[in-house]
């Protein structure tokens, strides 16, 4: 019943798609309908099936309840705290109290579309029917999301086991009506009030509701989800400058070949040679390592391009596979079984998806510094063949692209530190009975920073290979290396002249990077890039 579907079309308000939560459809949770709502403003509807199986699951939790038999977060305390029987009319106060108790989150406020994956992954898995959550609180959740208002979550408080606990309490504190959340309008106000504004009575919750609402890898995985849906564009366009980088340094196409790449049959190697190869078809720029300067073979940072972007793009393949299961699963603890039972498990553990968050950061690291290498190269006259220093109009008066090398440096250096795993690390909590975290959270906030600035470095090897490209006189550019050019110059990214203030330029570049035109322009020429 964990299913749900986008709908387009007639019935969709505002313009925007639509999410049916547990349709039944065979497809069940995908990435496009979480960015539809982390980042569309896809308005959520609960089908019948989601309520159906939110009713029989609540009617197992129910009964339970009832027995004198403890069961863990019915009737119990929590983590090291569950040996307490909690009597019958201090059960809702339980609930509470672990909600207001975890949202102890701290520092900055992670971003919209952050918590706005949270708050969708976490309603998903409630309507699969293994959480014993009532239909009303599941409704609310959607409704809350409809009406554009969005939970106050810190960057700090999640150890990534049991899931992403603070984060996901500040969200169900604003069910509660209580705590700071952001209306429609952008301005942080009291929970309370936003719903009163928008209808929604706030929940009271009862038994297992509130740990069910906490005990999930909801935040890791939408930040995974994100940086896959960027990741993808960002190889595409890494595998782009990379081109322009071999026209613009006179080298050979002649190892993009498809027949090199088949003896060594690594996908992601073949797929980004396959781009680069499209990319500098018809160029008048390759072959002339031959020339002036001969030069038996290219550096390893144009020669190999492909063989690193493309190991990162076989990491991002598992990393999507990663990303498909955990969208499949229903993590609680306790959950309902299928056949009644409600069982304590260990599922909320995030170290499937911190490993490939990690993964993710390396992979990212490295396509970041071979860029940066190759844009070092189109600036050094003793390894450029033939460029001017620095790619500068009249060197020594100008310093032309000096110090914009200096940025993707400090970028890249960044993203070495921020490649060093959160996920090798683990620190205990709850007085020792959650003594092996996950830190997938840690990962997750450091990999949105690594992909931020993945795109500034590929906007500066942008910037200084078409620059180049430009620079060799009589030489005649391959046709999308010629619509890229026109593209970025259209977009207030200016070309080859004496030094003027930078930063605007590098500024328009990173958009044009950021916003998918630089892809938009090469597959105009090119097609779709593998």
């Amino acid at each position: 019943m964990d299913m749900h579907t986008v709908v387009n079309g007639e019935g969709a308000q505002r313009g925007l798609e639509r999410v049916v939560v547990g349709d039944g459809r065979a497809a069940g949770t995908t990435t496009s309908d979480v960015l539809a709502v982390a980042r569309g403003g896809a308005r959520i509807e609960l089908s019948p099936q989601a309520l159906a199986a939110l009713a029989a699951s609540r009617a197992i939790v129910e009964a339970l309840a009832a027995k004198p038999d403890p069961v863990y977060g019915v009737s119990t305390g929590f983590g090291a705290l569950a040996t307490r029987h909690i009597s019958p009319e201090l059960r809702a106060q339980l609930q509470r109290n672990i909600v207001r108790s975890h949202a102890a989150g701290m520092g900055p406020r992670v971003e919209r579309e952050v918590v706005r994956a949270l708050m969708f992954l976490r309603l998903k898995t409630v309507c699969s029917g293994r959480t014993g959550v009532r239909p009303e609180v599941a409704q609310t959740m959607a409704d809350v999301l409809n009406a554009g208002i969005t939970p106050v979550v810190h960057e700090y408080g999640s150890l990534g086991c049991s899931g992403d606990l603070a984060p996901l309490s500040h969200c169900a504190l604003t069910l509660m009506g209580e705590g700071e959340a952001e209306g429609p309008d952008g301005r942080v106000r009291p929970a309370g009030e936003l719903l009163a504004e928008h209808g929604i009575q706030p929940v009271e919750l009862r038994e297992k509701e509130g740990l069910a609402l906490l005990n999930g890898t909801d935040g890791m995985l939408g930040m995974l989800i994100m940086a896959l849906a960027d990741l993808d564009v960002l190889y595409k366009s890494a595998d782009v400058t990379a081109a322009l980088s071999l026209e613009a340094l006179l080298g050979t196409d002649r190892v993009l070949a498809p027949e090199l790449h088949a003896i060594r049959p690594h996908p992601g190697q073949a797929a980004s040679a396959a781009n680069m190869l499209a990319v500098v078809r018809g160029s008048g720029l390759t072959g002339h390592h031959q020339d002036d300067a001969p030069r038996v073979q290219d550096a390893y940072s144009v020669r190999c391009a492909p063989q690193v972007a493309g190991a990162g793009r076989d990491t991002l393949a598992h990393a999507r596979l990663v990303a498909e299961r955990e969208l499949a699963s229903a993590v609680d603890n306790p959950v309902v079984l299928p056949d009644g039972r409600v069982e304590s498990n260990g599922n909320f553990h995030g170290a499937p998806v911190a490993y490939v968050l990690d993964f993710l950061a390396v992979a990212v690291a490295d396509l970041g510094s071979i860029a940066e290498r190759r844009t070092d190269r189109l600036l050094d006259k003793n390894r450029s063949h033939g460029l001017p220093p620095f790619l500068a109009d009249d060197p020594g008066v100008d310093s032309g692209l000096m110090i914009a090398q200096y940025t993707q440096a400090a970028l890249v250096s960044e993203l070495k530190r921020l490649a060093v795993p959160a996920s090798a690390d683990s620190i205990p909590s709850s007085a020792m009975q959650e003594d092996h975290v996950s830190m997938g959270w840690s990962a997750a906030r450091k990999l949105r920073t690594a992909v931020d600035n993945l795109t500034r470095v590929i906007a500066v090897e942008l910037y200084a290979a078409t620059r180049a490209v430009e620079l060799r006189e009589g030489l005649t550019p391959a046709p999308a290396t010629r619509a890229v050019i026109e593209a970025v110059r259209a977009a207030g990214v200016e070309g080859p002249g004496p030094d003027r203030y930078l930063a605007p330029d590098l500024a328009a570049a990173d958009a044009f990077v950021r916003d998918g035109r630089l892809l938009a322009a090469v597959e105009t020429v090119t097609g779709p890039l593998r």
